[in-house]
Order: structure tokens, then C-alpha cells, then sequence
């Protein structure tokens, strides 16, 4: 048995609605978008206007200051409107589907056959490269550059994540084709970090020419942020590209296939989801057709999220899946108020203290709201986020650093190897009710300006 690198800090929160292991296919959604918001630090340019027709790998927009890296349609059909926000920022780029899909020829190539070169043109035509990214920083990666390693994720630790073994189980001869395209990015190893809490698939398990790690432990466990530091901490100058397991099955069909297919698998999830289960359905699409007549509750009532709970992004019922989410969670919006509110004794309420008297209760799961349950206050230092955030660093310092914009104490303390999700459980449980993610992403883009990277 390989080494198991054992995460000893961290928190699973404990959510009803759990997807049931059920396949689902449905039919094209009403619409399709890409949105650039999704990618940090892209400054989009349009290559479509509204009324244009486009097929699947289109490009809709490309990236200013790196015009080779293509985003492109996920679907077939006619451009319906590019959504702006304040000072004409591109939002979206929506597309209504054909009936017929059509895509744009690649070609079908072994890759093995292709040199590094090769491989990198053809995942930037066909708008699959910002599928990789990079750490530090956790943005789209430059194809310019060569990573010391690539790693993949093969699990998700996440509250209500979608299993992933369950969601490749079919894709055996794609995933292998999207690594042997991965290994040839890298003159390093690629990684497939695995959970040993129970087996994997031999999907994961039968790839062949890559190192194999095993991680133990609550969440944040499931993170590659979190893998990487245990397996090779990222110092200044440091280079490392991640692949989500479901893009480099995308990435391999277009070597098999020689067409962008962004068909995916995707949970839906949460409380107030009447049968949470799988959908296969394609990136971008618009959530009403697994939503409908499928909540406990009306709409306006529902918090709808593409990702999961503590990362994702919130959408409306008409919303569009995210570039990089492989899951819709609807909880209850946190739009009341509480008799007694903390003095409450939470039968129903879950803490990651023993705060309340749920903690009598082993197994028990929640269907928590929104509520902040107070307002942002100064910081207090109780000792919380390093209790959740398994890496040696200090991350209340590395916030306050962050918030005085001192470069040199950001890079001694660990700026390099964080990214939003990883502090994302620092945000959960802070007192301060402080917003963590969005300073880090503001730090990170104040490291990337005065770098100049």
C-alpha cells in the first residue's frame, strides 16, 4: 500500500441531500452560456455578436493579453446575447442550442504521435486549455510556461460533492487518452491523488504512467491545493498545472473524437431538492430543466448555487452552470429571522464547537440555510482557521497581510500555495463573519500585478 498522507485538521459539514446514485439524461437546455467571470484575471474580447451562428468549439471570446487561448461554445446554435455588467463588463455569452448539434473537425490523433507543441495548439483551438490552471494563484494556465508536475484530484471532500467514481465510470478510455495528453505538457510526473478512506474506481486506479497518492481525512482532504502542499509545497518560482478529473475526460475525447464534447456529469443536491440525483448534461447549460417541479420549496424561497456551498457562485433558477462546477446545490435562503436565535439550543443547528446540543446527536444531518447570524466585526484571534486549514501556514497573518498590502509578508506567509476553496472553511467558521475568499483573490491579484505575472 502506498503512503496514505493522513489530513489530521479539517471539517465535513454534515448536509441533507445527498445526490442519489442515479444516472439521468435530459434533454438540451433552452440555453448555454460561458461566462468570463469564471476565469480571474481574464480580460475577454469578443470574437461573436449577438446573432451569429456558431458550432460546438467555436471560439465566443478570447483572452486579451493571451489571444491564443480560445473560449469556445459548448453547443451548436445561434448567439442570443452577450449579458454585461456595470462599465460594459462581459458577464456571459449566451447561446441557444440547435436541435442538431453540430461541431467543429479537430481531427482524430493519437498522442503519442504529437509533440508538446502539437498537443498545447490543439487544446487551445479547441477552447479545452483553460481547463488547466495553474498554481500558485489558481488561474488558467500559461501554455507559455513548463510545470514542474500536474495534478488531478480524483475526489471531491466537499459538502453534497458529487462522487466521482461514480461519475467516470464509463470514461475509462477518455481519462486515459486526457492524461497521455496531460504527460506531454510536463517533463515531471502527473499526479492522481486518490482517497483511501475507501477504493476507487479502476478508472482512477488503472491509468497508466502516473504517480499515485493516497489522502485520509475530513475536508478540506479532497482539495488539490490542499494534496500539493503535503506532496510538493510550492515555493517562489514554482510552477504547478491541476486538471479537474471530468475536464480530462473532455480533454481526451478530443483526441479520440476530434470535437469539443462538453458533455459532463453533474449532482444536483441539497435539502430542498426534492430527488437529488445525477444529470448528464453539458458545461454551461442552464439549470431550470433539472430544477423544475423538482424543490421542495418556491423559488423565491430556494438559494440556488452552481458548485458547492462554501465555493460555488450564486445563480438564479435560470442561471448556467459554471466553467469548473460539477455540481448545482439548492438550500433555503436565509431571509428570517430566529426566535432566540443564539440562545436557541440547536437541536437543528449544526457547529463545528460544541455550541449547541446537536452535538448529542452522532450522525445527524442538516438542511442549514444562509443566515449570517450576525455582521462583519474586527478579528478575533480564537485560534478557528488552523483548526480547519490543514497546511503550515498562519492564516489569519496571512489576511491581515494581505489586507495592509504587504507583498514581502504574503510571500513568507504561504500566499503561493492557497487558493479560495482552500480557505473557503476558515470563512465558514469565522466570528468575524470576515469575507476570507474575496481578500485572498484580491491578494492574489495584487501578487500577480506587482510581479507582473
Amino acid at each position: 500500500m502506498p503512503k496514505v498522507h493522513k489530513i489530521r485538521r479539517g471539517l465535513n459539514i454534515p448536509l441533507k441531500g445527498e445526490a442519489e446514485k442515479v444516472f439521468t439524461r435530459v434533454d438540451l437546455a433552452e440555453a448555454y452560456a460561458v461566462k468570463p467571470i469564471d476565469f480571474p484575471g481574464l480580460t475577454p474580447k469578443l470574437s461573436v455578436k449577438e446573432g451569429d451562428k456558431v458550432k460546438a468549439g467555436s471560439p465566443l471570446f478570447f483572452d486579451k493579453y493571451r489571444p491564443e487561448v480560445l473560449y469556445t461554445s459548448p453547443v451548436s446554435g445561434e448567439v442570443h446575447m452577450v449579458r454585461r455588467g456595470e462599465r460594459r463588463k462581459i458577464l456571459e455569452v449566451i447561446v441557444h442550442p440547435d436541435s442538431e448539434q453540430k461541431f467543429e473537425e479537430f481531427g482524430v490523433e493519437d498522442t503519442s504521435t504529437l509533440s508538446r507543441e502539437q498537443v498545447i495548439n490543439k487544446m487551445l483551438n479547441a477552447g479545452v486549455w483553460p481547463m488547466v490552471k495553474q498554481r500558485p494563484y489558481a488561474i488558467v494556465a500559461n501554455p507559455d510556461d513548463k510545470p514542474k508536475s500536474i495534478h488531478i484530484s480524483a475526489f471531491d471532500s466537499a459538502p453534497l460533492s458529487p462522487d466521482l467514481d461514480f461519475a467516470v465510470k464509463d470514461e475509462a478510455d477518455a481519462f486515459q487518452a486526457g492524461v497521455e495528453a496531460l504527460k506531454k505538457l510536463t517533463d515531471g510526473k502527473v499526479n492522481i491523488n486518490l482517497n483511501a478512506q475507501y477504493p476507487p474506481s479502476n478508472v482512477f486506479t488503472k491509468v497508466k504512467g502516473v504517480e499515485f497518492n493516497y489522502f485520509s481525512g475530513q475536508h478540506p482532504a479532497g482539495n488539490v491545493g490542499i494534496q500539493i502542499h503535503h506532496i510538493e509545497p510550492i515555493n517562489k518560482g514554482d510552477i504547478i498545472w491541476t486538471v479537474n478529473p471530468l475536464d480530462v475526460i473532455i480533454i481526451g475525447r478530443l483526441f479520440l473524437k476530434g470535437i469539443y464534447d462538453a458533455t459532463k456529469v453533474i449532482a444536483l443536491a441539497g435539502s430542498e431538492v426534492q430527488k437529488p440525483r445525477y444529470f448528464i448534461l453539458k458545461s454551461g447549460a442552464a439549470i431550470s430543466n433539472i430544477v423544475k417541479d423538482n424543490t421542495n420549496q418556491p423559488f423565491d424561497r430556494l438559494r440556488f448555487i452552481s458548485g458547492n456551498v462554501l465555493t460555488g457562485t450564486r445563480i438564479d433558477d435560470n442561471g448556467f452552470l459554471g466553467y469548473y462546477d460539477n455540481m448545482v446545490t439548492v438550500i433555503p435562503e436565509g431571509d428570517h429571522y430566529e426566535f432566540f436565535g443564539w440562545a436557541s439550543p440547536g437541536f437543528n443547528k449544526f457547529s463545528h464547537t460544541r455550541a449547541f446540543l446537536s452535538k448529542l446527536i452522532p450522525g445527524k444531518k442538516f438542511a442549514l440555510h444562509t443566515n449570517l447570524n450576525g455582521g462583519e466585526r474586527a478579528y478575533v484571534m480564537t485560534g478557528q482557521y488552523e483548526k480547519v486549514l490543514p497546511m503550515d501556514i498562519y492564516p489569519v497573518h496571512l489576511i491581515k497581510a494581505i489586507l495592509a498590502k504587504d507583498i514581502d509578508k504574503m510571500e513568507n506567509l504561504g500566499i503561493y500555495e492557497v487558493a479560495e476553496e482552500d480557505m473557503a472553511l476558515c470563512e465558514y467558521v469565522c466570528t468575524s463573519k470576515t469575507e476570507v475568499q474575496a481578500i485572498l483573490r484580491e491578494g492574489i491579484e495584487l501578487m500577480i500585478k506587482e510581479l507582473g505575472e
